[in-house]
């Protein structure tokens, strides 16, 4: 019986780490399902947003839960536009090829990542949650026949944490709006379907694939500012997360949303349990295997098109 609080906060961990990655992940998702570019900078996005949030906490000071709220506003902002100034100065320019997009995005990943060494520096800094209430982890226990409650001391979660989950599950069911009850979203998926005939009927095929990039930077930044308070920011904090999210991409289908939160639920899940009974190390192997099988069986993904 006492092995139950271990899966439950083996669990919570788990879908904190889905929270984050489902964000991150469907912002890869959206750009290569409507652009057909392989963001290989995703991560420095990320990276960004997690920098900024320090930023903006900093210079604000005061009570935590508003240096945050500030942060949480305008991190995915900022990143959101220089991704959009990114595509218009650079992707556009080499007309979206997949091969030189993919190089173009290898510089950018080293221009962010270098100029933010050189400005924020080497050393990892955190940002001081809004709230932050030690929540303990119950399990029931079968003594003298019946059942006793037991709230153990030390073993429990916080209570930012479980915001965090709520949070992404709310933004995540928004970008499913977005996508699939909006005007915006239509053009999007009209734009996804076919560039030209979109064109044909009057879209601005290239704002589109501008907002496109810039969401998809801005849900990586969004899922930095939220795992910040968690993890600290550094400066080469990115290169895990794209891992995790490429390989969460492989699984549930490149162009997928749906297919991608499950992957993120499956992958999170997954590092969690491993992570608290084994080694983070295993997670990651396992992780890896997933998508060798994957590949092997189902290369379009689990809810992939071929």
């Amino acid at each position: 019986m006492e092995l139950a609080p271990y899966l439950i906060l083996g669990c919570i961990e788990g879908l904190v780490t889905a929270a984050v990655l489902a964000l991150m992940a469907v912002g890869l998702s959206l750009v290569f399902g409507v652009m057909r570019v392989v963001n290989v900078a995703h991560g420095e996005f990320f990276m960004l947003g997690a920098v900024l949030a320090w930023f903006v906490a900093d210079q604000l000071g005061g009570h935590p839960a508003i240096a945050f709220l500030a942060a949480l506003i305008i991190a995915p902002l900022l990143v959101g536009t220089l991704a959009m100034i990114a595509d218009m100065t650079i992707l556009k320019r080499v007309s979206y090829d997949p091969e030189r997009t993919i190089v173009a995005t290898i510089g950018l990943l080293y221009i962010i990542q270098q100029l933010t060494l050189m400005t924020y520096g080497s050393n990892a800094r955190p940002v001081e949650p809004p709230f932050n209430q030690r929540i303990a982890i119950p399990w029931f226990e079968w003594v003298d026949g019946g059942l006793s409650l037991y709230w153990p001391w030390g073993l429990g979660t916080t209570s930012y944490k479980l915001a965090v989950i709520g949070f992404a599950i709310m933004l995540l069911l928004g970008i499913w709006v977005l996508m699939t009850r909006t005007r915006i979203g239509l053009i999007m998926r009209a734009t996804q379907l076919d560039r030209d005939i979109a064109q044909a009927y009057g879209i601005h095929v290239d704002r589109v694939y501008a907002m496109v990039f810039g969401l998809g930077a801005a849900l990586a930044a969004m899922a930095a500012v939220l795992i910040v308070p968690i993890q600290q920011a550094h400066y080469l904090m990115g290169h895990d997360p794209l891992l995790l999210s490429f390989i969460v991409v492989i699984i549930g289908g490149l162009g997928s949303l749906v297919g991608t939160v499950i992957a993120a639920v499956m992958i999170g899940l997954s590092d969690g349990l491993i992570s608290v009974f084994f080694t983070p190390t295993l997670a990651k192997i396992i992780a890896t295997l997933m998508v060798t099988f994957v590949l092997i069986f189902r290369p379009s993904g689990l809810m992939g098109s071929k």
